[in-house]
């Protein structure tokens, strides 16, 4: 399924209770890139269908603010998707289904990289949640 991600989904609601990216005036709605779900070991989850998007007309596929994080960190782009627990989910209802969706990226080339990052956003939370399922 094609689906918008990333900086834009996150600049747009959804049906969680997070935070989101309020920043809408500093996006490119005119150049906005669709992804494949299909393309991405995270499948369909998080995939809000039926949403309409600033600059555009229709009905598009948005990642939820979960997904289009978790997109990121499957890209490498930490530096967007820095604040992730704070700035943008800001809910620690999702804390342990964010690291449960987390885990799956533990065969990425860049694991390490992702692991350091979850470390910085989400401190000993993190660490517990690795020791308790043994990552």
């Amino acid at each position: 399924m094609k689906y918008v991600s990333g900086v834009h989904a996150l600049n747009l609601p959804c049906g969680l209770l997070t935070c989101g990216d309020w920043h809408q005036h500093g996006i490119q709605w005119s150049s906005v890139p669709l992804y494949e779900s299909g393309e991405s070991l995270f499948g369909d989850y998080g995939i809000e269908q039926g949403k309409s998007m600033p600059e555009h007309e229709g009905q598009y596929n948005i990642a939820n603010h979960i997904r289009a994080l978790l997109d990121l960190l499957e890209q490498g782009r930490f530096s967007v998707a820095q604040g992730m627990n704070n700035d943008f989910i800001c809910n620690k209802e999702y804390d342990f289904e964010v690291f449960k969706m987390v885990t799956l990226l533990k065969a990425a080339s860049h694991w390490k990289q992702i692991d350091s990052f979850m470390g910085r956003e989400y401190y000993s939370k993190w660490l517990d949640f690795k020791k308790e399922a043994r990552i």
